[in-house]
């Protein structure tokens, strides 16, 4: 499949909401039970963009919409304000075709571009290897993993944490008159 990236817009809503509902109901990448409806959805994008994160989406060649990511706030504490943490998601017809590490690339770029230190991927489900598979490519490396930290589907489901560094990571010091983003 060809596809392009692109930042999303709020337009975007519907086909996010989509794709979104697949993940909640068909997997573990989320350990939400009720996917959320649009207009959560563009509430959600809205306060993500709001702020100065980053939200792209990819299209195949007719111009839909197949996948998107974005980077958010890993925690919401000010000293964690230098980390982020990704979300990649994609539609079934989109899988298995490097829309995700396409993604997952412009994303490091972007994050990167934004100031920002460390990535964290927080992947549901220590069997959800195409994830686990996706953040090794792009240069994660694992740290740790909350072992039943989960409950979807009936049965439990571990935590992965994987992170990599951004912008040369701790090795030198941030500048603390930049802000990554405009969170405050």
């Amino acid at each position: 499949m060809s596809f392009t990236l692109r930042d999303a817009t709020a337009d975007d809503a519907p086909a996010l909401q989509r794709i979104y509902e697949d993940a909640v109901l068909h997997g573990t990448a989320t350990y939400e039970i009720d996917p959320p409806d649009e207009a959560e959805m563009r509430a959600r994008f809205e306060a993500l963009k709001s702020k100065g994160y980053p939200y792209i989406v990819a299209c195949d060649a007719a111009g839909q919409v197949v996948a998107y990511a974005y980077a958010g706030p890993f925690r919401a504490r000010p000293a964690y304000r230098w980390s982020v943490e990704d979300s990649i998601y994609l539609a079934p017809e989109a899988k298995g075709q490097g829309i995700g590490t396409a993604l997952g690339r412009r994303l490091l770029e972007l994050c990167e571009s934004l100031g920002f230190r460390q990535m964290i991927a927080v992947i549901g489900g220590a069997d959800h290897q195409p994830s686990i598979k996706l953040h090794e490519r792009l240069g994660f490396h694992h740290i740790g993993v909350f072992q039943g930290s989960g409950f979807k589907f009936g049965r439990w489901i571990d935590t992965v944490l994987m992170q990599i560094d951004l912008n040369g990571g701790t090795a030198t010091l941030p500048d603390e008159t930049q802000y990554p983003g405009t969170m405050r």
